[in-house]
C-alpha cells in the first residue's frame, strides 16, 4: 500500500477512535451535568408535564397542581394560604430554582425519587407517581404566629420540646408563592420581590440571625450554673451597678434604674433583666466557658438542617474582656435566629435534653406508604435536670412578676424572657424586641417552646421591647398550642 494512504488511514482510524473516546464521554460522563443542566429546557418539561406531590400540613395539602393554558408546561404549581406557609414550602417556579420544602424535596415531589419507581417504572423508563411531605407544622399555631405578628417584621417558631417537631415558623412580610410560579408572570414578580426594602423573600425565622438581647442571658446564666460559678438561681452573685466594662471608662447601666440589680440574685437579674449581672458573669466564666455553652445549645453550628438549612447562630471568639461582657447580654457580635431561641427555651422545658429540631414528620409515596419516618429524633444532654428545673422556675417569676407578663396563657404554667436588642451603630436604629419561653398546659401534657423577634414595627421607639411586642406574639402561640 502507498505509504500516503497508510498515514492518511492510520490518520482517519485516530480521528475516528477520538471521536468514539469523546461521544462516550458525553454520554456516560457529562450527561447528567447536562441533562441536570439549569438551562436544559428538557427538564422543566419534563417536570410540569404532570401534577407534583404535595406538602402537606395537619393532614391537609397546603399545594397543589392547576393545568395551564399556553406554553409546553403542562402544569404550575399551586398554593393554598401561601403567604401563611411560604416560610415553610417555600416555592416552585417553572422560571427559578426551588426553595425551602420544594426545594429539599424536588425529586419527591416531581416523581424522580428513585425511592418511587417500581420495577416496571423502571423497565419502562416511565416516570413514577411523585410522593408527599408531610410536616409537622400545626395549622393552629402557624396561623396564631401569623395573625399575631400583622404588619411587623419578624419571625417566629414554636417547637415541641419533648420530640423536637417545629409547629410553627412564621416570617413576616411574606409573600404568596403562586406569584413566582408561572414562567411568563413571574419575572415581574420577582423583580418586585427582590427590591422590596422590606425583603419579604428572607425567612425570618431560620435565616435571619440577629442580636438577641437579653434572651441570651439564659445561656451564660446555664453556664454559671453548671460551672458551679452559682449553686442556685437564688445564691446572690456578686455584681455591682453599674458594672464598668473591664479596661475601659464605660459604664453599663440597666434599663430600669430603680431595679434591685447590686449583687442580684440569679432568679432577680432576670426578672428585672439586670445587665450589670450577665454581663460581670460572663467575663468571670471567660468567653470559652459561655462559648461551649451557647455551642450546646447549637450556636456555631453551621449544619443545622430541619431539613432547610437553617443559618449559623454565632457566638464569637478571641474577645477581649469587656467584648466579652458585651456577649453576656447577647450584643456585641452574638447573633441569633427565632429557631435558635426557641430551643434554648425547649431544653431548659425538656429537663436539659434537646431534641434535634424538624420540619418533617415522614415522607411518603403516592399511595401513604412511609418512605422515610423522622419520628425518632436524637436528643442530647445540654445542661443537668437540676440547671433545667432553676432555670424554669426563674422564667416563670420573669411571666409572673417580671418583664414578661404579657405572655400570661390562662390554665398553663409560663415561663419566659424578654430582650431588646441594640440596633445600628451607638443604639441609632430601632431595637430588636424578643421573647422565649416555655408553656405547659396545667391539665394535659403538652409543652411548647417558642421564640418572636419583632424586626420592625409601627410603634415609637420609647415603646419597643420584648414585652410590648413580641411576647404577645408569643402567648397567642403558647395558647393556639396549648389548648385541648
Amino acid at each position: 500500500m502507498n505509504k500516503t494512504i497508510r498515514r492518511a488511514s492510520a490518520f482517519t482510524l485516530l480521528l475516528v477512535l477520538a471521536l468514539l473516546v469523546r461521544a462516550t464521554w458525553v454520554q456516560f460522563y457529562e450527561g447528567r451535568a447536562l441533562a441536570d443542566d439549569k438551562d436544559n429546557r428538557r427538564n422543566a418539561i419534563e417536570t410540569y408535564s404532570a401534577p407534583l406531590g404535595n406538602i402537606i400540613v395537619g393532614g391537609r395539602s397546603v399545594t397543589g397542581s392547576a393545568r395551564t393554558t399556553t406554553g409546553d408546561l403542562e402544569y404550575k404549581r399551586t398554593y393554598t394560604d401561601g403567604r401563611l406557609y411560604a416560610a415553610v414550602t417555600g416555592y416552585a417556579s417553572q422560571a427559578y430554582a426551588p426553595t425551602q420544602l420544594e426545594g429539599i424535596y424536588t425529586d419527591l415531589l416531581n416523581g424522580t425519587d428513585s425511592r418511587l419507581r417500581s420495577v416496571m417504572d423502571t423497565l419502562t423508563g416511565r416516570r413514577a407517581d411523585p410522593g408527599n411531605v408531610i410536616t409537622t407544622i400545626d395549622p393552629d399555631v402557624q396561623r396564631a404566629a401569623f395573625d399575631a405578628l400583622g404588619d411587623k417584621k419578624g419571625g417566629a417558631v414554636a417547637v415541641d420540646p419533648k420530640t423536637g417537631r417545629i409547629l410553627a415558623a412564621v416570617s413576616t412580610p411574606s409573600y404568596d408563592p403562586s406569584s413566582l410560579t408561572d414562567a411568563d408572570t413571574a419575572g415581574a414578580a420577582w423583580k418586585k420581590l427582590t427590591t422590596d426594602p422590606d425583603k419579604p423573600l428572607v425567612n425570618r425565622a431560620l435565616r435571619q440571625p440577629l442580636p438577641p438581647g437579653s434572651t441570651f442571658k439564659l445561656v451564660v446564666a446555664a453556664a454559671a450554673l453548671e460551672d458551679g460559678l452559682y449553686t442556685s438561681v437564688d445564691q446572690r452573685t456578686d455584681s455591682p451597678d453599674p458594672y464598668t466594662l473591664p479596661g475601659t471608662n464605660r459604664v453599663l447601666t440597666n434599663e430600669n434604674p430603680d431595679a434591685p440589680c447590686t449583687n442580684a440574685t440569679i432568679r432577680t437579674a432576670l426578672q428585672y433583666s439586670c445587665n450589670n449581672v450577665f454581663a460581670k458573669m460572663a467575663v468571670t466564666l471567660g468567653q470559652d466557658k459561655v462559648k461551649a455553652m451557647a455551642e450546646k445549645f447549637g450556636f456555631n453550628d453551621d449544619e443545622l438542617d430541619v431539613p432547610v438549612r437553617a443559618y449559623t447562630s454565632v457566638y464569637p471568639s478571641d474577645m477581649h474582656p469587656s467584648q466579652t461582657a458585651l456577649t453576656g447580654i447577647g450584643q456585641f457580635d452574638v447573633t441569633a435566629t427565632p429557631l435558635q431561641m426557641a430551643l434554648v427555651s425547649a431544653a431548659i422545658a425538656n429537663g436539659g435534653k434537646l431534641v434535634a429540631p424538624h420540619m418533617v414528620d415522614r415522607v411518603t409515596d403516592s399511595g401513604g406508604d412511609v418512605l422515610r419516618d423522622h419520628g425518632d429524633a436524637d436528643s442530647r444532654e445540654i445542661m443537668s435536670s437540676s440547671t433545667a428545673e432553676q432555670l424554669r422556675s426563674a422564667m416563670r417569676t420573669v411571666v409572673e412578676k417580671g418583664t414578661g407578663t404579657n405572655a400570661r396563657v390562662p390554665g398553663a404554667t409560663v415561663g419566659g424572657k424578654t430582650g431588646t436588642a441594640q440596633h445600628g451603630e451607638n443604639n441609632s436604629q430601632v431595637p430588636y424586641a424578643w421573647f422565649t419561653s416555655y408553656g405547659t398546659s396545667d391539665s394535659t401534657s403538652k409543652e411548647v417552646a417558642v421564640a418572636v423577634v419583632v424586626e420592625q414595627s409601627d410603634a415609637a421607639r420609647s415603646e419597643v421591647s420584648g414585652n410590648g411586642l413580641a411576647a404577645p406574639v408569643a402567648q397567642a402561640m403558647m395558647r393556639a398550642a396549648l389548648e385541648d
